[in-house]
């Protein structure tokens, strides 16, 4: 299975897929050139390109049976919103290429697809399935819930990027590039929720999920 996973950071979403299903073929697209590198040395059989992801989605979705893309959420984010005016923040256009990229997937991609983000500051301009912290666009049922670990108050006080790195299994002081590792921290999805999804889409159901609709 050929799966394309865009704006991949660290790959909090792709981290537990191959206990599912063993033979696939990952792509890895991000922009940050030390998050690709660690990608790539977290998952060493991926396919890690250092591109824009909104731009290859554009030119090469074709070549793929599964899409997962997690386009950057701070311009819709609630918590920058609530943030105006703290710190020197000021308020900014949200990032259209969110809706872009699920209006295309829906028009124009025949495979499964999820864009993942944050629940915004405003009404979602596309329905989108609630759960827990994220919305989610697909074209498949979600079950009724995805698995995803209590993550409240784990943000709060201090000690909190070493909460993280036992949350998602994974030492965010690896990273040596521009960003604050604290954010990308904040920012990677659940690897319990990732996984469920991915179940999801390949029709895995589980008995605790019998009671949910149809999955297709």
């Amino acid at each position: 299975m050929k799966i394309l996973n865009l704006y991949a950071c660290l790959g909090g979403n792709r981290y537990k897929w191959n206990e599912v299903k063993e033979d696939i073929e990952v792509t890895a697209v991000e922009l940050d050139p030390e998050l690709a590198r660690l990608y790539q040395e977290r998952f060493p059989d991926d396919n890690v390109i250092v591109a824009d992801a909104h731009q290859y989605l554009l030119d090469y979705y074709q070549e793929y049976e599964f899409i997962w893309s997690s386009p950057p959420c701070p311009t819709h984010s609630r918590a920058r919103f609530w943030g105006h005016g703290r710190n020197g923040k000021s308020p900014k256009f949200p990032d259209m290429k969110l809706y872009e990229e699920i209006i295309f997937l829906q028009n124009h991609f025949d495979g499964k697809y999820v864009v993942e983000n944050v629940i915004p500051y405003y009404k979602p301009l596309i329905d989108a399935k609630e759960k827990d912290r994220h919305l989610y666009w697909t074209n498949f049922n979600l079950p009724n819930t995805i698995n995803s670990r209590h993550f409240n108050g784990m943000c709060q006080g201090t000690g909190e990027l070493e909460r993280l790195k036992e949350f998602h299994d994974y030492d965010f002081i690896k990273y040596k590039g521009e960003q604050q590792a604290i954010q990308i921290a904040r920012n990677l999805v659940d690897y319990e929720a990732g996984k469920t999804i991915f179940e999801t889409m390949l029709g895995i159901v589980k008995k605790e999920d019998i009671n949910q609709t149809e999955l297709f």
